[in-house]
C-alpha cells in the first residue's frame, strides 16, 4: 500500500486502457481510411462480437456509417512509426495520410477493406445497427465474418510470442508516442 499514490481521475481510463492497439480500417471502392483505436474490447465469443469506440469526426467513421463494414488489426511494434502518423493525421485534412504515413495496404482474397503490411492478425466485421450508442457514445457493434492471423504468433487458438523477436509483439498505446509492447508469458497452475 505504501507504493499507492492518488491518480488524477481524467487519467483513470489509462489504469484500464493497457490491451493492445489496433488498426481500424474502412472502405467504400477506392476511398480507404486506416486509424489506430484503444477502446477496443471483445464482447462475445458466439458469435464472435467486439466494439469498437470511433468517434464521428474521424474519416474512417464516415465510411464504416456509409458501408456498414469495419475491419480490425493488431499492429506489431515494426509498424509502430506507421500506426502513430495514422493516428495522428486526419484524411479529412491531409487526403494522402497512408501514402505519407509510409503503411503498405494489402487486402485478403475475397475482403474488400484492406489493412496494414506489419499487423498480426486482422478480423472483418459487419456492424449491427444501435443508432442510440452509434450517436451517443460512438460505440460500434460488430460480428466477425472473417478473421486472419499471422501463424508465427497465433496459432491453435493461442498467442505465443516469439523471444528475442520485440517486432511481431503488440503495440499498446499509452500517449504521447509512449507504446508499451506485450510482455512475458507466465504460465500459471492451480
Amino acid at each position: 500500500m505504501q507504493n499507492f499514490k492518488p491518480v488524477e481521475l481524467e487519467d483513470v481510463y489509462r489504469l484500464f486502457n493497457l490491451g493492445a492497439t489496433s488498426l481500424v480500417s474502412a472502405a467504400d471502392g477506392d476511398d480507404v481510411d486506416v486509424m489506430p483505436a484503444t477502446w477496443v474490447c471483445p464482447l462475445n465469443t458466439t458469435p464472435a462480437l467486439s466494439t469498437a469506440v470511433i468517434d464521428s469526426v474521424h474519416y474512417t467513421r464516415k465510411l464504416i456509417d456509409k458501408t456498414g463494414y469495419f475491419m480490425l488489426s493488431l499492429p506489431s511494434l515494426a509498424i509502430a512509426r506507421e500506426t502513430l502518423y495514422l493516428g495522428s493525421v486526419s484524411k479529412f485534412d491531409e487526403a494522402d495520410k497512408i501514402e505519407k504515413s509510409g503503411a503498405k495496404l494489402f487486402k485478403f482474397e475475397g475482403c474488400d477493406i484492406p489493412t496494414v503490411e506489419g499487423v498480426l492478425c486482422a478480423v472483418l466485421f459487419k456492424v449491427i445497427p444501435n443508432e442510440y450508442n452509434e450517436k451517443k457514445h460512438d460505440l460500434f457493434i460488430g460480428e466477425a465474418v472473417a478473421a486472419w492471423a499471422d501463424s508465427r504468433v497465433f496459432s491453435e487458438g493461442h498467442w505465443h510470442f516469439p523471444e528475442g523477436d520485440d517486432s511481431c509483439r503488440t503495440l499498446h498505446y499509452v500517449s504521447g508516442g509512449h507504446f508499451l509492447t506485450i510482455g512475458n508469458a507466465h504460465d500459471i497452475k492451480l
